[in-house]
């Protein structure tokens, strides 16, 4: 029996999405986790499971393919799916498995898709010979959002809360606020729930940020307030331990 290469796929372009998914499900041996349109969401998945394959669009909005692999520490196998060949060279500089120029025929994917699979074969069998008890991953203990025109790295004991502003978010620092396209859903997904919480539709903050709870607002350590909306807030007295907060008496 084929071993099973899990994969995902990242693309701004439902189109795109909807070959490589069809592509992928006459591959036996390949089995898909995820079908995202943008890098925050295919970084987000990335954080949360381990995949063998990425197959990843170049062009794509706020951070595109090159951006995003360079920003992370431990990147599955690449093969880049793109209508340009202009990115080629920094494509292959990641050490990128096969570089699939559109429209992409499926002889041209299997062809890639079979490279892949030696390159993971001959992967594990330098494990196994090598490193007989793979360690567990360390828990990650920061995010990378895009700033400008770079991508930063945040650490999550750095932040005090998130606000969201429609298609944007605000991340509140200790030294700075970065403002980045990204969805308020995606931000909570991506941090910790044991650290954070959504305590309103527009904001995420860090439990250890809190310094006091009056009313419908909450005061942040660094002196500013942010809103909380009347159903978190038995969620949040859970959570901080606070046994004598009630509500009645507000």
């Amino acid at each position: 029996m084929d071993q099973v290469i899990t994969c995902l796929v990242v693309d701004d372009e439902p189109f795109a999405r909807d070959l490589m998914e069809n592509y992928i499900a006459r591959v036996p041996y390949l089995q898909p986790v995820a079908f995202c349109e943008n890098a925050f969401d295919a970084i987000n998945e990335l954080q949360r499971q381990s995949v063998d394959l990425l197959f990843s669009d170049i062009q794509m909005p706020n951070i595109n393919g090159i951006e995003m692999i360079r920003s992370l520490s431990n990147p599955p196998f690449v093969i880049f799916t793109t209508a340009s060949k202009e990115h080629a060279i920094a494509g292959f500089e990641l050490d990128a498995v096969d570089y699939l120029v559109k429209p992409i025929s499926f002889e041209r994917f299997l062809k890639a898709v079979n490279k892949a699979r030696n390159n993971i074969s001959q992967r594990l069998q330098q494990s196994s010979v090598t490193e007989p008890v793979k360690p567990k991953p360390t828990p990650s203990n920061h995010l990378f959002v895009k700033d400008n025109n770079k991508l930063t790295k945040v650490l999550f004991d750095d932040i005090y809360y998130v606000e969201g502003m429609k298609d944007y978010i605000k991340i509140v620092c200790k030294d700075k606020s970065i403002i980045t396209y990204m969805r308020m859903k995606v931000m909570e997904d991506v941090l910790p729930p044991d650290q954070f919480m959504r305590i309103h539709k527009s904001y995420i903050i860090r439990l250890q940020a809190i310094k006091s709870i009056m009313g419908n607002t909450v005061e942040v350590i660094n002196g500013q307030t942010v809103i909380i909306s009347k159903a978190s807030r038995q969620d949040l007295k859970r959570l901080l331990g606070i046994a004598n907060y009630n509500d009645d008496d507000e």
